[in-house]
Parts: C-alpha cells; sequence; structure tokens
C-alpha cells in the first residue's frame, strides 16, 4: 500500500480515512495567501456510500487503499439486495445493498459480469464497464413539433433505469448507456 502525500490526493484514488476505503470525487489543491497550501476534496465513502467534503494540508499523508477486484456474476434483485454469485462456482453467493451499489445498481441485468472491489477481505461494491449496451422496453412517441427545449424524452431500460435520450429513439431499440453519469451515449452497433 502506497503512502500518498497531500497533492497525489486526485480523482478516482481509493483512499484509506478514518479506516475505510473512500473514493476521491473531486480534489482542489490551493493556497489561500500567505498560508500553506490545502488540497480540499470531496470524497464518497465506498462502505456506506456518504459523501464528505475534507481538506488535507501540506504535511498530511494518506495511505492508498489496497482494493482487489473479482469477477462475479449478478443474479437477481430482490428487496433491495443485489444477489451475485462466483462465475467458476455458482453456489458461492453473496449480497450487496443497493446503497453500496450506488449508480451501478440502474444499469445491471440479469446473469451479467461485474468486477468487485474487495476491501480486507470483504466485498464493498462493483465496479461496471463505463458504457453498457441496454434494451428499451418503453419510449413514448414524439409529439411532432416538440423540440422547443433540449429534444430528448425519458425512456425505461430493461434494468427498470429512465434516462433522457433523443426523440427518434423507439421501443425495442439497444442503446449505449455511460454508467458513471446514467447518460445516452448512443444507439448500440449491430
Amino acid at each position: 500500500m502506497a503512502i500518498l502525500d497531500y497533492s497525489e490526493i486526485v480523482e478516482r484514488k481509493i483512499i484509506v480515512h478514518e479506516g475505510q476505503p473512500y473514493e476521491v470525487l473531486t480534489s482542489h489543491v490551493f493556497r489561500k495567501q500567505a498560508r500553506k497550501p490545502v488540497n480540499a476534496t470531496k470524497i464518497r465513502n465506498l462502505i456506506n456510500g456518504k459523501t464528505t467534503e475534507v481538506s488535507f494540508h501540506h504535511t498530511d499523508r494518506i495511505q492508498e487503499a489496497d482494493i482487489e477486484y473479482k469477477d462475479a456474476k449478478f443474479l437477481y434483485k430482490s428487496k433491495g439486495e443485489f444477489w451475485f454469485a462466483d462465475p467458476k462456482d455458482p453456489s458461492n453467493r453473496f449480497k450487496l445493498e443497493e446503497e453500496m451499489l450506488g449508480n451501478a445498481a440502474k444499469f445491471m441485468k440479469t446473469n451479467y459480469l461485474v468486477e468487485t472491489m474487495i476491501f480486507n477481505d470483504e466485498v464493498i461494491g462493483v465496479h461496471l464497464p463505463v458504457k453498457v449496451d441496454l434494451k428499451v422496453t418503453e419510449a413514448p412517441l414524439a409529439t411532432r413539433g416538440d423540440t422547443s427545449g433540449s429534444a430528448t424524452k425519458q425512456i425505461t431500460l430493461e434494468t427498470g433505469a429512465i434516462i433522457n435520450a433523443p426523440l427518434f429513439i423507439t421501443d425495442n431499440e439497444i442503446i449505449t448507456v455511460n454508467t458513471e453519469t446514467g447518460e445516452y451515449v448512443g444507439r448500440a452497433n449491430k
């Protein structure tokens, strides 16, 4: 495990803060008048999903989290619990709460392979590819002349997620979605 200087705590790094793993969402190193530099960060707890703002000073040294990644197969969702299995041993199952998955929960479909994040021998979340292809289950018809705004409509995907997409998207189309932002990327290549 590496020790990071205050200025090395940047976006996407995973650090150990107060004994728990946190992902750095934003960081900004600045100097106020004649004072020493400070790194103002926004970090998200990977175990409970809570976001907090922390300022690291020039004397601070932070430990980088030792995260292990392992493949798992998403099986099903039941009452806010997401069940997974080891792809090589389907009897080895485990569950994660919806809060632990964050945005990824909206874009996982049954039998989908994901990467689990393991910290101190405990699964703390999943990591999806940045782009996934999903089928559109509901897409209302576009109203003619309805282009006064951004010319988008809300559509429902096969996972139940509701996103904004262009007016030309119809039912049963396969589209590409950015899993980090939840935005429409384009039609999937067939």
